[in-house]
């Protein structure tokens, strides 16, 4: 039985080397599901990558303290950065493969800190339901008076609610019921809502990820769901954003993404590997 467990901590998605959301990225081990939902817990981080290096491909599996996810975006970019510090050099290049997609991912060293970025898998945009916006704007404290046109269901794994605020000072204020917001999102199979501002004309925009379903009530940075919103955006001719999250949680990050078409999809965002922990599972 395994008890203990090295845990490279790397701070991803940083914004101008300051804040990041903290992920737990190790090598992959013979752990149960379970083992694996603590290792984010234990070592204080939202999320946790597996990594393992089979041959010419790394294989990466992501855990919350709720269970496994087919995809995480800041994840991916914390494995490129512990791939790359670990190969030495300037720059790495790899294939990965998660939820059964092969994708390209590269990392380039930047002093301190790794500038990495990935291709992301396929989007699936469609328009949500009244019933699914009656459900879920209450429980987000989205109100008619600052609810922009233009939300979508999209998935790249599993399914989200994207939600347009007029502005970031309406999206800084928002507090979500979490308890309500969580069973919601269990109803209608979201992973969570991720609500931005509309303020796409400068491609600079401002978002939060509520995803309480899958315990992280708030995400400091969520790539997968940027991808979504590059690829919705990209169809009004915007085709390049980048995006400002974590804010609330005093932890700035940003993402960048810039979208081709629904299964052309280009997520980056700076890392740091901040260091080793020594994790005890029992």
């Amino acid at each position: 039985m395994i008890s203990r467990l090295l845990v490279t901590i790397v701070r991803a998605c940083l914004r101008e080397g300051r804040g990041g959301s903290p992920t737990a990225v190790l090598d992959e081990t013979p752990l149960s599901d379970d083992e694996r939902r603590r290792v984010p817990v234990l070592a204080g981080t939202s999320h946790a990558v597996f990594v393992a290096e089979r041959g010419s491909a790394v294989s990466l599996r992501f855990f919350t303290a709720e269970g496994e996810l087919p995809a995480c975006g800041h994840g991916t970019v914390a494995a490129l950065a512990c791939l790359a510090e670990r190969a030495g050099g300037t720059e790495y290049r790899g294939t990965l493969r998660a939820a059964g997609r092969d994708f390209a991912g590269w990392a380039v060293r930047e002093g301190a800190f790794f500038q990495a970025a990935f291709t992301s898998g396929p989007v699936a945009l469609r328009e949500p339901t009244a019933a699914e916006c009656g459900l879920v704007l209450p429980a987000l404290g989205v109100t008619p008076d600052i609810l922009a046109p233009g939300a979508r269901v999209a998935s790249v794994g599993r399914a989200r609610l994207l939600v347009p605020v007029t502005t970031r000072a309406a999206l800084t204020a928002l507090a979500p019921d979490f308890g309500q917001l969580g069973a919601v999102c269990d109803r209608l199979g979201f992973l969570g809502c991720y609500v931005h501002s509309t303020e796409a004309g400068s491609g600079r925009i401002a978002a939060r990820m509520f995803a309480p379903s899958i315990g992280v009530p708030e995400d400091i940075a969520n790539a997968n769901s940027t991808a979504c919103l590059a690829v919705d955006l990209a169809g009004r001719g915007v085709t390049a954003i980048t995006v400002d999250m974590g804010d609330s949680l005093g932890a700035p990050a940003t993402i960048t993404a810039s979208a081709r078409g629904a299964s052309e999809v280009r997520l980056g965002g700076a890392a740091e590997v901040v260091g080793v922990d020594l994790v005890r599972l029992s």
